[in-house]
């Protein structure tokens, strides 16, 4: 399997771990990633929030060098997955955005790429069962809150590979891996997205909730799918708590993280020295040596 990847601009800088250990593990899943050349920024938030033709324009440029490439897309980051998504959606639909967006771009593009979010890609192309194949240090005993957010399942008819609702991607994964996973009310409500700097207080408020509610659940540590998410739960989980009220600390681990782990590769490959809260507790339930 080859794919044309799309790191984005956090997995550049803060979200280094997520691009590191998303790398590392579809190496090891037999999995080739190339990383599309120049790529440019997909617009996020502000590019939709401001300019309803530029928010189609910036993600169709990378849309376009992967039909290039002669290879489906995948993005880690959840919300670069939906703009992506959304910018097909938008241009398959509509003979006017995609005049207007060609007269922006200079290239001719009518949303024919194929793009997948890196944990369809590892669930339902790589599959369980050869993933089970190839568990080499099982997650037996830990109990993780799988938190897929909003971005992954919302718009459903948009960016939805799994149910909107109840998402079990995550959770199916984690559970070939040997964890167990708590079910538990919380896993698509939003932390808070990118507010975190403009509109702290809403994040702290949001993050506190789904960290009080993994605590109730009695869960080890949380899985993430996105950065925005992992930023907002593990960096702000301080801020949350003194806001908020005291929360158990909890580890916040991307899924990426999580199944490197259970593969076999070690907790430097993986990035864990770039979370904030320590993920000590998990690496000695798993026998693992400490993170560094």
């Amino acid at each position: 399997m080859k794919y044309a990847f799309f790191p984005g601009c956090s997995l550049e800088s803060t979200a280094w771990d997520f691009s590191q250990s998303t790398k590392e593990v579809f190496k090891a899943l037999d999995v080739e990633l190339e990383e599309i050349e120049d790529w440019v920024c997909c617009g996020s938030t502000p590019a939709h929030a401001t300019d309803a033709t530029l928010s189609i324009a910036l993600p169709a440029i990378n849309l376009h060098k992967a039909v290039a490439m002669g290879r489906p897309l995948v993005a880690s980051c959840a919300s670069c997955y939906s703009r992506f998504r959304t910018a097909n959606d938008v241009l398959t639909k509509s003979d006017e955005a995609r005049q207007a967006v060609s007269a922006v771009t200079g290239q001719p593009y009518g949303g024919q790429a194929e793009v997948r979010h890196i944990l369809d890609v590892i669930v339902n192309e790589v599959g369980l069962k050869q993933i089970r194949a190839k568990v080499k240090q099982p997650l037996k005993g830990l109990k993780v809150a799988c938190y897929y957010g909003c971005l992954l399942t919302r718009p459903p008819k948009v960016v939805a590979f799994d149910n909107p609702e109840n998402p079990m991607a995550m959770d199916d994964l984690l559970r070939a891996l040997g964890a167990e996973t708590v079910d538990w009310p919380y896993k698509t409500e939003c932390c808070g997205a990118s507010q975190a700097i403009p509109n702290p207080e809403v994040v702290e408020r949001l993050s506190h909730r789904i960290l009080a509610m993994a605590g109730e659940a009695e869960a080890d540590c949380l899985a993430v799918a996105c950065q925005m998410c992992q930023m907002n739960l593990d960096l702000g989980q301080s801020a949350a708590t003194k806001k908020h009220g005291k929360l158990p600390e909890t580890p916040v681990l991307y899924v990426t993280q999580l199944l490197g782990l259970a593969l076999g590769l070690s907790p430097e490959e993986m990035g864990l020295r770039a979370l904030i809260v320590n993920p000590k507790s998990i690496l000695d339930k798993l026998d693992m040596d400490k993170a560094s």
